[in-house]
This record gives structure tokens, sequence and C-alpha cells, in this order.
């Protein structure tokens, strides 16, 4: 792999915490706000969703919500999925650096 061109850091600030693995599945979108009826018809999907997990079997995953802001002050969010295995750090609130690294198409 190439050295990267340009290397950028960002510092921010997690909250950890648990999620039922299936509720990955279940999201909203910014299309899902664009009028009533496209938020009822995503409010329906999540229903229904959500009827389908309690007939599965729950697993649990830990994940941070990872926030910080950009070059151009605008708030960035990122989820992280740690699997089944809490990250040894002491608290559920941590702070994090993220780093976005930039390279030439080979």
């Amino acid at each position: 792999m190439n050295q990267p061109t340009i290397k950028v850091e960002f510092e921010g600030k997690a909250k950890i915490g648990e999620m039922m693995g299936n509720f990955k599945a279940i999201q909203l979108k910014p299309e899902d706000f664009s009028s009533p009826l496209a938020l009822q018809m995503a409010l329906s999907r999540i229903y229904s969703e959500l009827m389908n997990m309690m007939n599965q079997r729950q697993e649990l995953h830990y994940v941070a919500d990872v926030k910080f802001t950009d070059s151009m002050g605008n708030p960035v969010s990122v989820g992280v999925d740690f699997g089944d295995k809490i990250p040894p750090l002491s608290k559920k609130e941590v702070k994090v650096k993220i780093t976005i690294e930039f390279y030439d198409e080979e």
C-alpha cells in the first residue's frame, strides 16, 4: 500500500453502549422525513422490523456513537460496532482520535 499523501486527524468523543444485534436493520433515513406520508411509511417499516425481531434470538453488541467536528465546522457522527465483546475501557464516555488518510489511486 502506498504511503498516504495527506493525513488529517480529528479529536472527538464517543459514548459506548449496548445494542441488540438485530437493531442495525432499524434505521431512519433523511428521506423518511421528506413528508408526513414518508414518515408514516418509515414508522410502519420499523414496526414490522420490530415485530420480526421479537421472533428471533437476541444478541447484544457493544457499539460506540462517535462524534466530532470536521475541518469545515460540520458535526460528524459515525457508529462503531465492537461485536459481542466490550472494549477494555474504564468509562462509557471516552475521547477518540479519528484519522483520515488520502491516497492516490493505483
